[in-house]
């Protein structure tokens, strides 16, 4: 963890990189206590400030999460173009509720308040990747690939 920081100045404005390499870092994807208290003691803000920085942003989390991250899109364009139904399906497909794990720790399944692909919606992200355009058959499609292509690794 330290290697991590060292990278960074000791300055307040790199406390988003930061998390976002401290999170990167934990294989179940989550800022651990210790990954918050070393953030917040590098760049010298009090700890109270690092959680709350840490739990005001969706692409941060303070429990341990999947291998992989689907984030589906809950904005107003999202949820006029079907992002609600899309999200009864995953939760149907993967067997867990937003916010929860698959039982083998292969995806979490969140919802965030905007992806800022409006264009293409409805919208979700698996990790860095998005997906825009999504009907009910194409999700289920790509969360199957996914389960195949980890399948094979």
């Amino acid at each position: 963890m330290r290697t991590l920081l060292e990278k960074y100045p000791r300055s307040a404005e790199y406390l988003l990189d930061i998390l976002h390499d401290l999170q990167d870092a934990q294989p179940k994807r989550y800022l651990t206590p210790e990954a918050l208290r070393a953030a917040a003691e590098h760049v010298g803000a009090p700890l109270s400030d690092v959680v709350g920085t840490a739990t005001f942003y969706s692409m941060f989390s303070l429990k341990p999460r999947g291998r992989r991250i689907i984030r589906v899109c809950e904005s107003p364009p999202c949820l006029l173009m079907g992002a609600e139904t899309l999200l009864d399906v995953l939760r149907r497909h993967l067997g867990v509720e937003a916010g929860g794990t698959t039982s083998d720790g292969a995806f979490t399944l969140e919802s965030t308040s905007c992806l800022g692909v409006c264009g293409v919606a409805p919208a979700m992200m698996i990790d860095e990747e998005l997906y825009g355009n999504l009907t009910a058959e194409r999700v289920t499609a790509i969360i199957d690939r996914l389960r195949r292509d980890d399948a094979t690794r």
